[in-house]
């Protein structure tokens, strides 16, 4: 199989705005949802993006009894009372050059929602050039989604992993810090979400996801993202899953692999270190 080439500028639009596409978008409100998704689920009402709702990972994304994501009925009901439509352009924002909102970007995509964006540099870009914030919260006349059901082809679950790791079968990237791969430490600081040991999934390669992106918290460019997984083998010949410690990193590195690249085969492995830091006997490496 011939390697990959990045995907075509044409891809790149469909699935990025910029700040100046998206203020100048702030008033349709009619085919467009601005949505801010935060690691800190405080900042949004502390001012966010002029007629963005605001959704929070922890309550409204997952299903917290089963350690999963929101299913079809939460997200149609989620979706339906923040007045979007199956034909609504969702465009997703959120702190941390856009972890969480890479995340709910792979969970609408998981149950097939057509037309879903980043905002490109997230909330740290808007802030930084000085752009209009609010704290007043907007409200649109309820909805009616209806959720397709899930596509598990863009998830990867245990049994695939442990069986990628043992045959090489599937390349495995690990996107969080270099000292959470090494196992110098189970967590970035102050989050809880944690394991019982340190160290990586066995044959996976570690490329941090913030390395695909500029200071500013944009995306760097094809070519340079070219270099970045090329540089390290991650070429697009063999399937691709990626993983971090809930799936939220992950899903920020499978958004550039799958449609800033154009790989044809990747997953998000979204149980990624606290599932398997956690599981008896399994194998882990460090250096």
């Amino acid at each position: 199989m011939a390697v990959q080439t990045s995907a075509p500028p044409s891809t790149r639009q469909a699935v990025l705005v910029t700040t100046d596409w998206a203020a100048q978008n702030l008033a349709n409100t009619s085919t467009i949802r601005f949505v801010e998704v935060d690691v800190d689920t405080k900042a949004y009402t502390e001012g966010h993006v002029p007629n963005a709702v605001g959704w929070a990972w922890d309550t409204q994304l997952c299903d917290t009894l089963r350690r999963d994501i929101v299913s079809k009925q939460k997200l149609e009901q989620l979706l339906s009372v923040s007045g979007i439509t199956n034909q609504t352009t969702i465009v997703l924002y959120g702190d941390n050059n856009n972890w969480f909102a890479a995340w709910a970007f792979w969970q609408l995509k998981v149950y097939g929602h057509q037309d879903v964006r980043l905002m490109d540099g997230g909330r740290k870009k808007w802030i930084a050039e000085g752009r209009e914030l609010t704290t007043q919260v907007p409200t649109f006349p309820r909805a009616t989604y209806q959720a397709n059901a899930p596509e598990i082809s863009l998830r990867a679950f245990l049994p695939e992993v442990m069986k990628a790791s043992s045959e090489h079968s599937r390349q495995l990237v690990d996107v969080r810090s270099s000292q959470e791969f090494t196992g110098e430490i189970l967590a970035p600081p102050g989050l809880p979400e944690t394991c019982q040991r340190g160290g990586h999934i066995p044959g996976a390669k570690n490329i941090p996801w913030g390395k695909a992106c500029n200071e500013d918290g944009t995306f760097k460019s094809a070519e340079e993202l070219r270099a970045l997984y090329t540089g390290a083998g991650i070429t697009g010949e063999k399937p691709v899953i990626a993983y971090c410690r809930i799936g939220e990193r992950s899903s920020h590195t499978w958004f550039v692999l799958k449609y800033l690249l154009g790989y044809q085969n990747v997953k998000n492995y979204d149980g990624s270190w606290t599932e398997w830091g956690n599981l008896v006997a399994a194998p882990i490496e460090k250096p």
